[in-house]
């Protein structure tokens, strides 16, 4: 409980003192690594916990970005309707997407299928210039006052914090369920799992769904923060990235990809500003990790602290 209280009063109060000692710039940043905490935590519902290696998690996270600034700009709907309706869109993506893609068996099979759906949505918001603005992008999305970025980042830091502390909690009771439960089991020996009369196709269609919901709304996020969207949001290199965040941090352990969004994120943004084959440093620090520690670096710390404090006795 009070390491939990400890982590609520650091990110309370995290904002605050970047604003006094470095720049608005760093609370910037602050809500990237909360955006792309939340999308690689729904990311990981479907692969650390369902086995499901999506390259095609990008079209989530563009269709409730998408959703979010065309309601937004074309429609001028309300801020709050937009942000319930971005996720659902995403999640209906998900359904669909799912519903061909958990009929494949094979890892492989199940990774080229989502990546194929994933880039046919990206060529039709590309080359949909009349709907989707084309590689133009959409620009100038208004932002509610409340959470402007136009004086300072501060507002939607919080916004963001509590939305994404909202979500990750959702997944954790997911996980935690019999439903979750049944996932692993399926992730670990699916052949078993079916023996026992486990219809696995319709849970995993149900975890892909579930985090394509929320995907969507670290789209909408994404929109909110930036005021703008272009098709880049839905290209296969996101999936990629996030994939890479789950790997990093350890897929395993609830929270490891928080640790991977917050090391890709601050690497990302530390390296383009001295070299522009930052891809290269961040590709060879990967390569090292998934050698040497394949667990990830949560899962490294979690093992070291179950060695030294649940041991056991003798």
């Amino acid at each position: 409980m009070w390491v939990g209280v400890l982590v609520a009063a650091f990110l309370a109060m995290l904002p605050i003192g970047l604003q006094i000692w470095t720049s608005e710039y760093y609370i910037y940043l602050a809500c990237k690594v909360i955006i792309w905490s939340l999308f690689a935590m729904s990311f990981n519902l479907a692969l650390g916990y369902g086995g499901m290696m999506s390259f095609g998690h990008a079209a989530f996270y563009g269709l409730g970005a998408y959703t979010c600034s065309l309601l937004l700009v074309k429609a001028a709907w309300p801020m709050p309707v937009v942000f319930i309706l971005a996720p659902i869109v995403a999640a209906f993506g998900g359904l669909v997407i799912g519903y061909f893609s958990v009929r494949i068996m094979g890892m492989f099979y199940f990774a080229v299928l989502t990546l194929s759906f994933s880039q046919l949505i990206y060529i039709m918001v590309f080359k949909w210039r009349s709907f989707t603005m084309g590689d133009d992008g959409i620009q100038g999305i208004p932002v509610p006052a409340f959470i402007s970025t136009l004086d300072s980042y501060l507002n939607f830091y919080y916004f963001a914090l509590v939305v994404a502390l909202i979500c990750i909690f959702l997944l954790w009771k997911v996980t935690r369920s019999p439903f979750g439960l049944v996932l692993r089991s399926g992730r670990e020996n699916p052949d078993r799992t079916a023996f026992i009369g486990v219809d696995l196709r319709r849970y995993r269609l149900a975890a892909l769904t579930i985090s394509a919901f929320f995907s969507g709304i670290a789209g909408a996020l994404i929109v909110l923060l930036e005021t703008s969207v272009s098709p880049d949001v839905l290209k296969w290199s996101v999936s990629g990235e996030v994939i890479l965040m789950g790997l990093l941090g350890g897929m395993r352990v609830f929270l490891g990809p928080i640790v991977g969004a917050v090391i890709m994120v601050l690497l990302n943004s530390f390296l383009t500003s001295y070299t522009e084959y930052w891809a290269f440093f961040i590709g060879g620090i990967l390569i090292f990790s998934v050698l040497f520690f394949p667990q990830g670096i949560a899962g490294i710390v979690y093992e070291s602290w179950q060695k030294l404090f649940m041991r056991s006795p003798s």
